[in-house]
């Protein structure tokens, strides 16, 4: 298995202190932060010979670095960990020793639907061709024409206000100014769904992040944000399509990977392992949660309000190719998404 493909955790202890290995997990130091992966292992061969610098997570501002033997790895924590760098201008890392395990699988077939109706959960919607191939094609040059941010594996282009990704906020005195003109036609024709005009709590658009995935990219399982964005979740598909999976936690306590019951249908078991900024922990003890996904083809409008926005989770599986009721649907050479959201209101 390649390096880059494991996960990192925390070894056992002994007499309350970890056991050294040749792995470690540096945090504060990674792409994200101006430093390159060939400048970490430059520097940390000071300390021997280094094997390789794999990002840890999709921050890019933590990396574990792997030597050939414990002893280099043992002086580098040694020297470096709580103390600032000379290296990599005076910045403090903070390191621990780590272990690779495999990654986790998680069991049972996924059903994929074509009609968001037919899934059932309240406030979900799906809009297909709710653009011409001519209109998408203006809006994805539209964004070509303006410069990208780039992320660890995709790039984003934010408007009205910024998505601060580490605080999974947005700051409200960063004001990007009005959407774009180019969205208008967009935006006012949104407006006049029934869907989005019945949707609880519904107001204004405000925020656009547009989001470009390259072949195998996705997102993790989450909620948006509720202290940053107020009502539904809209998001427009261009370019290519994929699949996204919902995901509602049936049970608040930890269960064991044995107690998943393949009778139970939709019932499936998170396997990922769990870790806090330090991996300190994996646990082989997951939530349950039920589980199905939606296709999202190209030109479509996804709404989410109501359960559909804020008790299940959603999730693009980092996949190349999708399964969708046998067929094999690969993922284009990029996928672009509008993602429009409200800015909650600020209490006066």
């Amino acid at each position: 298995m390649e390096m880059e493909k494991l996960k990192f955790v925390r070894p056992k202890c002994v007499g309350g202190q970890s056991v050294p290995t040749p792995h470690l997990y540096v945090a504060n130091c990674g792409p994200a932060l101006g430093l390159s992966l060939e400048t970490i292992a430059t520097a940390f061969g000071i300390f021997g010979t280094v094997a390789s610098v794999n990002t840890a997570d999709e921050t890019g501002t933590r990396v574990i670095v792997t030597y050939h033997g414990i002893a280099p790895a043992e002086a580098a924590k040694e020297s470096w960990d709580g103390y600032p760098c000379s290296y990599f201008g005076g910045r403090v890392l903070h390191l621990q020793y780590s272990v690779p395990c495999a990654p986790c699988k998680v069991e049972g077939t996924l059903r994929v639907f074509t009609v968001a109706s037919e899934m059932g959960i309240p406030g979900l919607y799906l809009i297909p061709n709710f653009i011409s191939k001519q209109e998408e094609h203006k809006l994805l040059a539209a964004v070509d024409e303006r410069p990208w941010q780039g992320l660890l594996k995709r790039r984003v282009q934010h408007y009205g206000y910024e998505f601060m990704y580490k605080t999974r906020n947005v700051d409200r005195e960063q004001n990007l100014g009005q959407l774009p003109l180019f969205l208008s036609d967009l935006l006012n024709r949104i407006s006049s769904l029934p869907e989005v005009n019945q949707a609880e709590n519904y107001l204004p658009l405000d925020q656009l992040t547009v989001n470009e995935y390259p072949p195998g990219v996705g997102l993790s399982p989450h909620i948006d944000t509720h202290s940053a964005f107020d009502g539904c979740i809209i998001s427009l598909s261009l370019a290519g399509p994929c699949i996204m999976e919902f995901r509602k936690y049936t049970s608040v306590g930890w269960v064991s990977s044995k107690e998943n019951d393949a009778d139970h249908g939709q019932l499936d078991v998170d396997m990922s392992c769990t870790e806090d900024n330090l991996g300190n922990q994996c646990s082989t003890k997951c939530p349950k949660f039920e589980r199905m996904a939606l296709f999202l083809p190209p030109r479509s409008l996804l709404l989410l309000s109501e359960d559909a926005r804020y008790a299940w989770h959603h999730y693009i599986p980092h996949h190349k190719v999708d399964i969708v009721n046998g067929e094999r649907i690969p993922r284009s050479l990029r996928r672009v998404s509008f993602t429009f959201r409200s800015i909650w209101p600020l209490q006066l």
